[in-house]
């Protein structure tokens, strides 16, 4: 008597099933037909992918090492933010700033206030030495290239910016951000205080709408920060449309949280019972890295807005096919080689990402593969040049280093058999001959008219 076969799924059968289920229901055949149950389901990508780059952990890291950073970084901050604003007489603008974003922390938010802000005058007043002040500069140019990595990494930038270039952009920023900060503040104290203002907050239907504009403030201000930091932070061109939409819901997270926030503080007794007078720091850290984390999650958003073909692969690193690999190395030389000869500003690896509709990261490494060949040379401003004359740039040798790039496996000869390496040999022989003498001017060259008056 035979025995019946067993046709249960296997166990890791079932959990893969069952793990795919998001995948194969928001990124399915049905999910891109037309109607309503199709458009929900694109919409929850978003919500998915942002869940599922959490559960990953990665930008946990980050978080967990900026709070870390920001720790250190937010007395020489204050204390360089107010020798700027001494010279406009402004200084007294940064400790409600201060105090409100230590105002979750309930009660405990005017003594943390008044912590820092001694802190902050001490160094200002030149209580540390030489050394110690450059170790502080030293200490916040470092926080902003975390924030400016921790942003790279979710914008799949493989390329920071270089360190003249970071240390000119990040002084401007720290001298700039303040002196705006003080004028905005001072035109809506300004405005707030004049006569055609108060004659209109005093009408009924003002009244309504002065409240209901304080209550919008904290969205608003943090909206329009969170905007800003994501299109200037990132080294990479972020669109002002995606930028918004993660300022956005950045700031509708931030002002929630927040208020949640202060209810956890006022409410968990065994917070204080448990650590003492250790309460307030393991609060303030833990709503610094909920700040980390709303920053990140923003920037993911934008990211996702921008590039929406990202929602299933996240923040996985991207693999590029063989075909893939030589159309990006052929792609990157022939738009370089185009603005070279054309004139005007040159292309960045941003700009060709953009273009070619590839990732940052895969870009920067072909770009780094193709500088080492010498095909490609890379200015001090991070601008593209042809490494050599054009006409004398073969097109096979392009493809010859896309093909050989490393892919980190280890190859042996004798493994493959006999049959395959000809066959092989042979394919490379006849790909080579069709492109055998062909420069990359001569590929120029051949795009069509229309195209070319297109571009123009």
């Amino acid at each position: 008597m035979s025995a019946t076969p067993d046709t249960r799924p296997a166990p890791g059968n079932l959990w893969t099933r069952i793990h795919g289920l998001p995948d194969r229901l928001l990124f399915g055949p049905e999910a891109e037909q037309p109607g309503s149950g199709a458009l929900l389901r694109r919409m929850a990508r978003y919500p998915y992918a942002l869940l599922r780059d959490l559960a990953g952990g990665r930008l946990n890291l980050h978080a967990i090492g900026l709070v870390y950073a920001s720790v250190l970084a937010i007395v020489p901050l204050l204390a360089f933010s107010f020798g700027i604003l001494a010279g406009f007489h402004a200084q007294g603008v940064l400790e409600p700033l201060v105090h409100d974003f230590f105002s979750p922390m309930g009660s405990a938010a005017d003594e943390l206030t008044a912590r820092v802000m001694e802190f902050a005058n001490k160094v200002r007043g030149g209580l540390v030495g030489s050394v110690g002040l450059a170790l502080l500069i030293w200490t916040l140019l470092s926080t902003m290239k975390k924030v400016e990595d921790a942003f790279n990494f979710v914008w799949h930038v493989d390329v920071p910016r270089n360190f003249g270039r970071r240390v000119a952009e990040y002084v401007a920023l720290l001298i700039i951000g303040p002196i705006l900060l003080a004028t905005v503040v001072g035109l809506s104290r300004l405005a707030a205080e004049s006569e055609p203002v108060r004659a209109l907050s005093e009408l009924p239907m003002m009244v309504r709408v002065v409240a209901m504009t304080l209550t919008l403030a904290p969205y608003l201000i943090a909206s329009g920060l969170l905007t800003l930091i994501y299109m200037v932070v990132p080294n990479t061109n972020v669109r002002f449309g995606p930028a918004l939409a993660g300022g956005i819901s950045g700031g509708i997270l931030w002002a929630a949280i927040g208020r949640f926030f202060t209810l956890f503080v006022l409410y968990s007794s065994r917070l204080t019972v448990v650590y003492a007078g250790f309460a307030i720091i393991i609060a303030t850290l833990v709503w610094t890295y909920f700040n980390w984390i709303i920053l990140l999650i923003g920037a993911q958003i934008s990211f996702y807005a921008q590039n929406p073909n990202y929602l299933r692969v996240g923040l996985h690193e991207p693999r590029l096919s063989c075909a893939d690999t030589e159309r990006l190395a052929l792609g990157i030389m022939y738009l370089v080689a185009e603005r070279y000869r054309a004139g005007g500003e040159r292309l960045t690896i941003p700009v060709v990402a953009t273009r070619l509709g590839f990732s940052g990261i895969a870009v920067a490494r072909m770009c780094a593969t193709l500088e080492a060949s010498g095909f490609l040379a890379v200015a001090a401003d991070d601008s593209l040049l042809p490494g050599r004359d054009i006409a004398h740039i073969p097109v096979v040798a392009i493809m010859m280093v896309a093909r050989a790039q490393s892919s980190g496996l280890i190859r042996t000869a004798t493994a493959t058999p006999p049959v395959i390496v000809r066959f092989c040999a042979e394919l490379e022989r006849a790909w080579q001959q069709r492109c055998a003498g062909m420069m990359l001017s001569e590929l120029l060259d051949r795009q069509p008219l229309a195209e070319q008056r297109r571009e123009s």
